[in-house]
């Protein structure tokens, strides 16, 4: 059963990625600013859906795949703190193993390398 919660977070989800649709659009058309526009703004919405259902735990796996969405468009959008922090909510719940190990990849191969290059 879809608590108005979970149906709120589906509809920013959906928002979100019909977002992330235009940006693909925009990237492909050449225009670099108007896709990192709607990232941001996509990045956004799905950082509100995971938001409202995080301290519920038992909307797994729904709950996991939303913050592992966003901590995503955080990635592209060089928001890596806040990507940090999702990843760290989401891990801290009861994720599958499958979408566990799918946060940790992305913290290992993405998040921390480019922590190093603007330490460096």
């Amino acid at each position: 059963m879809e608590t108005p919660l979970l149906s709120e977070s589906t509809h920013l989800h959906q928002e979100a990625m019909e977002l992330v649709e235009q940006a693909a659009l925009a990237r492909r058309q050449g225009n670099l600013a108007a896709a990192q526009a709607f990232t941001k703004a996509a990045f956004k919405k799905e950082q509100a859906a995971a938001d409202l259902i995080a301290p519920n735990l038992d909307l797994e796996p729904s709950r996991s795949v939303l913050h592992r969405s966003a901590a995503t468009l955080a990635v592209e959008c060089a928001e890596l703190r806040a990507a940090e922090r999702l990843i760290g909510r989401a891990l801290a719940g009861n994720p599958p193993a499958e979408i566990a190990e799918e946060l940790r990849d992305l913290l290992l191969t993405e998040i921390y390398p480019q922590r190093q290059l603007l330490s460096a």
